[in-house]
């Protein structure tokens, strides 16, 4: 059975995480157009735009790396999840625009960010 205030502590980390990302990108000029974007094939942590380019940010944090890396948690099937969602957002857009997918990997030591994270 799960434990319920893990769970707490697991969703507390989440949202910090998506924060320090937000934060980060603010800094770097990007214009965060929205947090827990919903679309029919999941959510997207971030959206956020750099120039002209869409940018769908998977968030990963972890308060240590003794079950591997956050980034590394973004696996095939979630890939896929982000792929919908950019052609969903191009549609609900009306045309075709750049889109990108980033990994945010928050830990104890900082963000690593990965801009083209994967196709």
């Amino acid at each position: 059975m799960p434990d319920p205030s893990q769970d707490l502590r697991n969703k507390i980390l989440g949202r910090k995480g998506e924060a320090l990302t937000v934060s980060y990108l603010k800094k770097r000029g990007y214009r965060i157009l929205k947090r827990n974007f919903r679309t029919p094939f999941g959510e997207a942590d971030i959206l956020a735009k750099q120039g002209d380019t869409y940018c769908l940010v998977e968030v990963k944090t972890r308060i240590s790396d003794a079950f591997g890396l956050p980034s590394e948690a973004v696996n095939a099937k979630k890939r896929e999840r982000y792929r919908k969602m950019a052609l969903f957002l191009c549609e609900r857009l009306g045309e075709e625009v750049p889109c990108r997918f980033d990994v945010s990997s928050v830990t104890e030591e900082g963000i690593e960010y990965f801009e083209g994270a994967f196709i």
